[in-house]
């Protein structure tokens, strides 16, 4: 069975429109995934007042990491623009919203 010129740019068509989803859902797994590995180190230090803040890693981008992106920097931008978490003035980081922290799978 042949498919014409028109069948092959129309297959070729949902193949691309289904790679781009594909590549978005992985995104957004991704992005989910760093939003409990987050969540998940405050909440393993007790981190739910400026008192007891403390300091990640990760938290600030790198220009010259090489690899796979880290999503974690974006969580955390993220979790702080929802009110979730917070920053202290000296850079450490607390949950701020302790029932958001106890809803979160692990």
């Amino acid at each position: 069975m042949q498919i014409g010129e028109t069948g092959q740019i129309i297959l070729l068509g949902c193949v691309l429109v289904m790679v781009f989803f594909l590549t978005r859902k992985i995104q957004a797994w991704r992005m989910k995934r760093a939003y409990v590995v987050v969540i998940e180190d405050l909440k393993g230090t007790n981190a739910f007042d400026p008192e007891s803040a403390v300091a990640l890693p990760y938290a600030k981008t790198s220009l010259l990491r090489f690899g796979s992106r880290d999503y974690r920097p974006k969580a955390i931008q993220y979790l702080m623009m929802g009110n979730i978490m917070g920053m202290t003035e000296d850079g450490r980081y607390y949950l701020k919203d302790r029932d958001f922290a106890l809803r979160t799978p692990q």
